[in-house]
Order: C-alpha cells, then structure tokens, then sequence
C-alpha cells in the first residue's frame, strides 16, 4: 500500500507523485481536453432565437462529461493511498476535491493548496516537504 500521495492538477493534466518507503513513482494523466472557454452572455441576436445558449450548453455538459471521466481516473489512481496532497493552480483542485465526495479517498484527503504550473521535480519535492520525507 502506498502511505502517502500528491498530486498537481489542473484541466489538462494530472501529475501524481506516489511515495511508498523510500521511493517515489511519478504519474501522468492526460485529460485531452482543450482550454474551456466560458461565455460571459450572449449578444442580442443571439440571445432573440435562442440558438447559441443551447449550442453552448451541449459544450458546457460535453466539457463537464469529459472532466468527471478525467477525475475518475486520478481518483483511481488515489485508491490505495492513506494521505494525499492536492495542489494545482485554478478550480480543478477543488472540483477534484468535491469529486472524491462519497469516495473512501475523500477521508484521506489532508490539504488542498494553491500552486503555479511547477516542473516534476518541484512536484516532487512539495510533497516530499509536506509529508517530511
């Protein structure tokens, strides 16, 4: 069993850095999602037949389809872990956190923190700090 997990995380990818005695596996998940872009509103036309709201809800329920089977994959990998580390710079942290919600994994969930895009390495050595390896 492992005994302790991080991972970094944002739309795009996962890296998770799994410590087990006194080594150190790192592994990547890929969610092949493009940037998401949000519409603040729709112009005049657009909002008179309606059309485009529902063309833009199809992408926003096709967006969020694609993210929930993109962290069901990292909260598999999550499975044998006693304390994990989630760190990433926007709102998939906390999206992945409300994901693991009903998941055993979710007990085991020790801090959510606010990081910048960070190489493998400074990945790997956050979380070596964090659990005092």
């Amino acid at each position: 069993m492992t005994s302790q997990a991080g991972l970094w995380i944002d739309h795009r990818q996962a890296v998770i850095v799994l410590l087990e005695d006194k080594s150190e596996t790192i592994k990547r998940i890929e969610s092949d999602m493009e940037k998401h872009v949000r519409y603040s509103g729709a112009s005049d036309t657009q909002a008179a037949d309606g059309h485009n709201d529902a063309a833009e809800d199809i992408r926003d329920r096709r967006f969020d389809n694609h993210l929930n089977t993109y962290y069901d994959e990292v909260i598999a990998a999550l499975h044998e872990v006693e304390s994990i580390l989630i760190m990433g710079p926007g709102e998939a942290k906390g999206e992945l956190q409300k994901r693991l919600e009903g998941h055993e994994a979710s007990r085991h969930v020790v801090a959510v923190e606010t990081a910048d895009k960070m190489t493998d390495g400074q990945i790997v050595a956050q979380v070596k700090h964090h659990f005092h390896v």
